[in-house]
C-alpha cells in the first residue's frame, strides 16, 4: 500500500546527544495536535556535547527513528522542524527604530524595524538562527506586543537573537538531508521545550526553563510574555553516567542505564537494603551495591550541575526576573528527589515541566519530560503554518513549496527569522 503524501500532518525531529526522536503529529480542527507516529533511536556516539562527530552514525540514528515514525503514521515525511543545540550557541538582546512614513504601523513597518534591530555585527563563521520579538514601543509606550494598525511616527523593536556556529548547524542539516527530507527550520532546543510545558501565567510572571539532556544543558528565560536569556552549557546527564562508571567501575552503557532505572538525587530517599546489581568489566563478576551509595555519586555531580546554572542566570542578570520559578525537562528531569535538590540550591519553586497541549497518544510519553523538545518542536511548527482556511497545506509531509514561502514572510511579522 502506498504512504500518504497529502494529509494535514507537521514533523519535527528532535536531535540530542543521547538520541533522536521523529514525531508525526496530525494537525486536528482547531489547531489541535495528536501524535500518529513516533520513534526514538540512540545516536550511538554520533553526537557529543549536541553537536555532530560522526555524520554516518547520526545519518543511522535520524534514518532508522524516520522508517519507524512514517511506518507507524503510515504517511512518507518530505520535510521537517529540526532542534539545534550546543555550546557554540550564542543569544544577545538588539534594539532597532524606524520612522513612520505613514500615520498608521503596517506589516512592513514591523518587518523593518526588526530587520534594522536584527542588523548587528556578528563573527564571520556565526549564523542567525532566531529573531524573537520581545517587545514594541511606540512613540514611548512601552510593553506592546502586536503594534500593526496603531497610529504613530516612530516605531522600536526589542529583540532576542540567537547565533550559532555555521558548521555545526550544516552538518547537522546535511544528516537530515541525506535521509532524504527538507529543514524547514532548525529551532533552539529549550525554544521547543518551553513551547510544550510552559503556562502562559509562567511567561508572564518570569520563569526559566532548564531542559537538562545527555551532553547540554538548555536555558530559556521568560518575562512579560516574550524570551529574555538563552544559554547552552556543555554540562549534562553524560557527566554523571561517566561519574557512575568510574566509581562503580562498570562500563558506560551500563552505569547509563543504571542511572535511568535506579538513579536518585537524594540518598535519604532510598533505603539501606536497598541493592542493585552493577556488571562489571570484562569477565569479571557482577556485584550488588547499594542504591544508597549510587545517589551519593549521583547528588554532588547534579549539586554541581544546577550550580551551574544559577550561576549563567546570575552572569546574565535574569535571576530576579524569575519569579515563577524554574521548570526542569529533559531526561534528566526524571531522576527522583532532583526536584528537592534543585529547590535547595535555587532557593525558588521548581517543578518538572511534562508536554502539554500535545497529544502524545502513549501514557508514558505524556508524562515524560524527554519528550518535550520533540512535542513543542510540533508546536512551533504549528505556528509557522499559515491559519486555517488556506487551501492544501501540507505540513511536513508531501509539497509545500509555496507554504515555505509563506512562512518566511510570515516568519518576519512574528520576529523569527
Amino acid at each position: 500500500m502506498s504512504k500518504r503524501v497529502s494529509a494535514d500532518y507537521v514533523v519535527g525531529i528532535d536531535v540530542g546527544t543521547s538520541k533522536v526522536a521523529v514525531v508525526i503529529g496530525e494537525v486536528q480542527p482547531e489547531d489541535k495536535l495528536r501524535v500518529v507516529g513516533y520513534a526514538s533511536t540512540p545516536t550511538a556516539g554520533g553526537l557529543k556535547k549536541g553537536v555532530v562527530v560522526n555524520i554516518e552514525r547520526t545519518i543511522e540514528a535520524i534514518r532508522r527513528s524516520l522508517e519507524t515514525a512514517e511506518l507507524m503514521a503510515d504517511c512518507r515525511v518530505r520535510s521537517a522542524y529540526v532542534t539545534l543545540t550546543g555550546s557554540h550557541v550564542r543569544s544577545l538582546n538588539s534594539t532597532g527604530v524606524v520612522p513612520i512614513r505613514r500615520s498608521e504601523i503596517t506589516d512592513r513597518d514591523v518587518d523593518s524595524v526588526i530587520e534594522a534591530a536584527s542588523a548587528m555585527a556578528i563573527p564571520a563563521d556565526q549564523q542567525i538562527l532566531h529573531v524573537l520579538a520581545q517587545e514594541f514601543v511606540v512613540d514611548g509606550q512601552e510593553g506592546i506586543h502586536d503594534p500593526v494598525g496603531m497610529s504613530a511616527v516612530r516605531l522600536e523593536a526589542r529583540v532576542h537573537m540567537v547565533t550559532g556556529a555555521t558548521s555545526p548547524a550544516q552538518n547537522l542539516q546535511k544528516c537530515v538531508e541525506r535521509c532524504g527530507l527538507t529543514v524547514e527550520k532548525l529551532v533552539l532546543g529549550q525554544l521547543a521545550s518551553a513551547e510544550a510545558v510552559l503556562l502562559r501565567d509562567e511567561r508572564e510572571l518570569g520563569v526559566a526553563v532548564v531542559d537538562i539532556g545527555g551532553g547540554t544543558s538548555d536555558i530559556a528565560v521568560y518575562k512579560g510574555g516574550a524570551i529574555r536569556h538563552t544559554a547552552v552549557l556543555p554540562i549534562a546527564g553524560d557527566q554523571v553516567t561517566n561519574d557512575i562508571a568510574v566509581a562503580f567501575r562498570t562500563p558506560a552503557h551500563h552505569a547509563e542505564e543504571i542511572k535511568k532505572n535506579y538513579g536518585c538525587a537524594r540518598a535519604e530517599l532510598v533505603t539501606d537494603n536497598d541493592v542493585i546489581e552493577v556488571p562489571a568489566v570484562g569477565e569479571i563478576p557482577a556485584r550488588e551495591l547499594s542504591r544508597q551509595m549510587l545517589a551519593e555519586v549521583m547528588r554532588p555531580r547534579l549539586a554541581e550541575l544546577l550550580r551551574y546554572v544559577r550561576k549563567e542566570l546570575h552572569r546574565a542578570d535574569v535571576y530576579d526576573l524569575i519569579a515563577g520559578g524554574v521548570v526542569l525537562t529533559g531526561g534528566v528531569a526524571r531522576t527522583p528527589g532532583l526536584i528537592e535538590l534543585a529547590e535547595d540550591v535555587f532557593q525558588i519553586p521548581v517543578r518538572v515541566g511534562v508536554p502539554q497541549s500535545v497529544d502524545l497518544g502513549d501514557e508514558a510519553r505524556r508524562h515524560d519530560p524527554a519528550c518535550a523538545a520533540s512535542a513543542g518542536l510540533l508546536l512551533y511548527a504549528l505556528q509557522q503554518r499559515p491559519r486555517r482556511g488556506r487551501s492544501g497545506g501540507s505540513g511536513g509531509i508531501g509539497s509545500g513549496g509555496v507554504r515555505v514561502w509563506v512562512d518566511k514572510v510570515r516568519s518576519w511579522v512574528t520576529g523569527n527569522l
